[in-house]
């Protein structure tokens, strides 16, 4: 027997096959998701199926990046992956890539390709990004006239700060002409000078919430030179204007309260601040205060003229010690001197002369002490306690006295 070939080698060349083929290597395909199991490994199992039939299909672990929702029984989805076999079974399957919700599918394919455009030009990187201010005045809002929006805005700006004023740009933010619209309401708004520009609308479908992810106004938005917060649909939609814009609001509730300040908070601020602020002067009042009477304290302790009344204190001292050390010094001199006339008195002729005794002088002023001093017919003069006595000497004797020989 010819040509005769193992299992094996039937499903190699059978694996061969679909990979070959171009259009299974890269394919989107569109059905029912049914059962669909999560497994442990992080590999999900499903199938597609419409009225015709199913198709096996899995979706590694290393793929769920291209999943951004979860996967359950009965969605209309678009699954991106290649066909192919397994090798030690006999039947082929859907290897996806990527899988989106049906209805969705080139839109999002345009929002990629957009999306991946723009942010390789820099449109959505930070910094490019104009801060909000934080003490908004004039708001400008560009959304429909009567839409849920529009009342969510007014509704939150009236209850944090009836003051700011807003001012509102009617556009269309859906179907024909959407786009166009929502770019002249960020040019005239622009010329407004108003302070921030909220750009948004209620939520909807991808399709209702389009005209946000067109070129037109995404460069309208970066080139703009106010601020300016995008506000479109719901929190889990995202938009081209999302990325582009200054901020994301995840709803235009929320864009209002990013956009208006609380007036009575800021109030509350201010006043705590006031209180602060008089505080801290009274306080620092009090300090200088304080540090003016110690330098009044010391400028009159350094004061000259402090100085001179202690320097005429420190000398009436030393006049009054010195007047005192004089007075001892004089009282003791005194004292001294007394006692040095009191020995003078006891030694002085006149004392003698007092007590009946005289001296006798020559006519030369000395004083006699013996008869050998005199001579026969001198003149001597005999001085008493009344007077002198002017005598003739006409004779001289000797005498012996007790105690001594006197001439």
């Amino acid at each position: 027997m010819q040509n005769v070939y193992s299992v094996k080698q039937v499903n190699a060349y059978i694996k061969n096959m679909f990979t070959q083929d171009y259009m299974l290597s890269r394919i989107y395909v569109k059905g029912e998701v049914s059962n669909c199991k999560y497994h442990s490994s992080g590999h999900i199992y499903f199938s597609l199926k419409d009225e015709s039939g199913t198709i096996a299909c899995i979706m590694f672990a290393g793929q769920r990046s291209g999943l951004s929702f979860r996967l359950s029984e009965g969605q209309q989805v678009i699954v991106l992956g290649n066909v192919s076999t397994y090798e030690r079974g006999s039947n082929y399957q859907l290897y996806a890539k990527e899988i989106i919700l049906d209805g969705a599918g080139l839109l999002y394919q345009r929002f990629e390709a957009l999306k991946k455009e723009l942010a390789e030009m820099g449109m959505f990187s930070e910094e490019y990004k104009q801060p909000i201010p934080t003490f908004a005045k004039r708001i400008g809002i560009v959304t429909a006239p009567t839409g849920a929006a529009i009342r969510d805005i007014i509704n939150v700006s009236s209850r944090r700060n009836p003051y700011v004023q807003l001012i509102l740009y009617p556009a269309l933010v859906q179907g024909d002409g959407a786009a166009e619209s929502i770019v002249s309401g960020i040019h005239a708004l622009e010329y407004a000078d108003v302070d921030v520009i909220i750009v948004g609308r209620g939520g909807g479908s991808m399709e209702d919430l389009w005209a946000f992810n067109e070129e037109c106004v995404a460069r309208a938005i970066f080139e703009c030179k106010i601020p300016i917060i995008s506000a479109v649909g719901h929190e889990t939609d995202t938009t081209i204007s999302d990325y582009v814009a200054d901020l994301r609001a995840p709803t235009p509730s929320a864009a209002a309260e990013l956009a208006v300040y609380e007036y009575l908070s800021v109030e509350a601020r201010i006043n705590e601040y006031q209180s602060l602020i008089q505080k801290l002067m009274l306080t620092k009042l009090q300090l200088l205060k304080n540090q003016g009477g110690q330098y009044a304290v010391k400028l009159k302790y350094l004061n000259p003229r402090q100085k001179l009344n202690e320097k005429r204190q420190q000398s009436m001292e030393i006049e009054n010690r010195l007047r005192q050390l004089l007075s001892a010094k004089i009282e003791r001199t005194r004292h001294t001197l007394a006692i040095y006339v009191e020995n003078m008195r006891r030694l002085s002729p006149l004392d003698k002369l007092n007590q009946g005794f005289s001296y006798v002088e020559n006519q030369s002023h000395q004083m006699i002490k013996s008869i050998r001093d005199v001579a026969i017919d001198e003149e001597l003069f005999i001085y008493m306690t009344d007077g002198s006595v002017r005598v003739k000497v006409t004779e001289t004797k000797k005498e012996e006295y007790h105690g001594g020989t006197v001439e």
